[in-house]
């Protein structure tokens, strides 16, 4: 199997697990390390439909919609003759995703300050946001 067809395997496997760990993409299609850098790149940051997790396991960001018959390869007349098979790399064509639907990780505080739960029935809202601001 060539890279371009291990690539859509790897893709339709996600699509259906939603997860996979790297350990089993190495086991399941007997890739060496190389290799598995190559399709993590490729799915991470080249075709954006997995995000890595902890540096061992792949999740699916793709569409429901978006499946490996939507990835196509150029036509045999636009291929580079001096690429090897593995060096090839498939295009998607499907829209980019709307903005509202990014996924981000972020960092959240919460905290509390003592009485604030009194204060805010006995203050008005304005006046209460002036009061946390001093805190921030």
């Amino acid at each position: 199997m060539n890279f371009e067809e291990i690539l859509d395997h790897v893709i339709a496997m996600l699509q259906r697990r939603g997860r996979v760990t790297y350990r089993t993409l190495k086991r399941q299609f007997q890739l060496e390390d190389d290799v598995l850098e190559d399709l993590k790149e490729e799915l991470i940051y080249g075709q954006r439909l997995a995000v890595d997790e902890d540096g061992c396991v792949l999740v699916w960001m793709g569409d429901a919609s978006t499946s490996p018959a939507l990835i196509s390869s150029p036509p045999p007349h636009e291929e580079e003759p001096l690429a090897a098979p593995h060096t090839r790399v498939a295009s998607l064509s499907i829209e980019p995703r709307p903005a509202e639907a990014e996924r981000r990780q972020l960092t959240v505080l919460f905290c509390d300050l003592v009485d604030s739960t009194a204060l805010a029935s006995q203050l008005d809202p304005e006046d209460l946001r002036t009061v946390v601001r001093a805190y921030q």
